[in-house]
């Protein structure tokens, strides 16, 4: 029998979309880690748009002792990076310590990670141990046996570039879920843009916030602090919640990743480097770091620069965890930036499981009263003292 080429008028042009196939009973389980602190909003939409469920979207519970103990006990794999080796427990929670069990484990390795400095830099790729983390943690779980089989789990763990556009995570999400998930290209598409809205609505809420701090530091011509950190330290097992201790003594606390980025506040911090030719626009940080490929570290040194010229930020908190190859670099250049204005800076490096509690109250009290004593001469300096921006710009690696 010949083909049909006829149809009704219209059936041709505008056929009917597929059903949408039911996916509202799969339970999917995310680890709370690495750099899932700045995508996870991105990953709830492109799985709600999928139709799964938001009950059926499980994170894992944040960082702990205990977490490790009970369900990464043994599954542990070779690696000097503290937030990836903490991984383990968050996979054996998210396998053995939910009452329903999750149909499938998404773990996804991100090169690359949205960036308020993408196009200003020459890349936001991220850590290469952080990238492959989700393979490595694989195999602790592969050792004596299988354990997503046995618990008739899938362990799904694409290989995405966030940082790129729309259309290159479209084909590497499908082709990496395409099994796991039952995709068409076509819907994978959808919950991508959907994806993408969830996470640019939440950052842009998040920076609304954080300006509304600003407003009310420079109101009331009061201290604030900024947090230098990976977004990992977030976590409460990771970052020890060192920021918290300050926030309760009465100073705001801003981290980096949701800093404002409003014309006029950019204006106001770059604005007149910018029309020196300094530097070609408010994200360039070429003048300071020129290796510029890392996303996380690329924002820490762009960071470092408000930091020393924003006027209502007297202090900056740098966070780092235990021997973090992509941070022992920054260390200087950030610190030099940093105190080229007055700006008071506090680091916590080598960052582990152990927390130091007794170390942590000493440091928080010192920081404390030296926010007390010296935000007032440094807020006056910086408001006064634009020659001390010529003496940050000079800053470099």
């Amino acid at each position: 029998m010949l083909p049909k080429w006829s149809a009704k008028k219209g059936s041709a042009a505008t056929p009917s979309p597929a059903p949408r196939k039911d996916r509202s009973q799969l339970r999917v389980g995310i680890p709370k880690v690495l750099n899932i602190w700045t995508t996870h909003q991105f990953w709830i939409g492109f799985l709600r748009d999928l139709g799964i469920e938001s009950e059926n979207i499980i994170f894992s519970s944040e960082t702990s002792e205990e977490q490790t103990r009970e369900f990464g006990k043994g599954r542990g794999t070779v690696d000097c990076c503290h937030p990836v080796k903490c991984i383990s427990g968050h996979y054996g929670e998210l396998i053995f310590g939910l009452k329903k069990k999750i149909d499938i484990l998404l773990s996804p390795m991100m090169y690359s990670i949205p960036s308020v400095l993408r196009g200003h830099v020459l890349d936001t790729v991220t850590c290469t141990r952080v990238m492959a983390a989700p393979e490595n943690i694989k195999a602790g779980f592969l050792k004596e046996s299988d354990i997503f089989n046995e618990n008739r789990i899938i362990h799904a763990a694409p290989f995405v570039s966030l940082g790129g556009s729309p259309e290159v995570v479209t084909r590497q999400l499908y082709e990496g879920l395409k099994d796991a998930f039952d995709l068409e290209p076509e819907e994978t598409r959808s919950a991508v843009a959907a994806g993408f809205v969830a996470l640019h609505k939440f950052d842009a809420e998040m920076r609304r916030r954080s300006r509304q701090i600003l407003d009310g530091c420079e109101r009331d011509n009061k201290p604030c602090v900024l947090v230098l950190a990976r977004p990992y330290h977030m976590d409460s097992g990771i970052g020890h919640e060192i920021e918290a201790d300050l926030q309760a003594q009465g100073y705001p606390i801003l981290w980096m990743q949701y800093f404002p980025i409003d014309d006029d506040l950019m204006d106001l911090i770059f604005g007149e480097e910018i029309r020196a030719g300094k530097i070609k626009s408010a994200f360039d940080i070429s003048d300071v770091w020129t290796s510029s490929y890392s996303s996380n570290t690329n924002e820490i040194l762009w960071a470092a620069k408000v930091a020393a010229r924003y006027p209502w930020i007297t202090c900056v908190i740098r966070l780092s965890s235990y021997e973090c190859g992509m941070d022992q670099p920054t260390y200087t250049p950030t610190q030099k930036i940093v105190e080229a204005s007055g700006t008071l800076f506090f680091k916590f490096g080598d960052l582990d499981a152990t927390k130091p509690s007794a170390s942590i109250k000493i440091r928080s009290e010192t920081i404390t009263h030296y926010l007390a004593k010296y935000s007032p001469q440094i807020i006056e300096r910086k408001l006064a003292g634009l020659p001390l921006r010529e003496a940050v710009s000079k800053v470099g690696t």
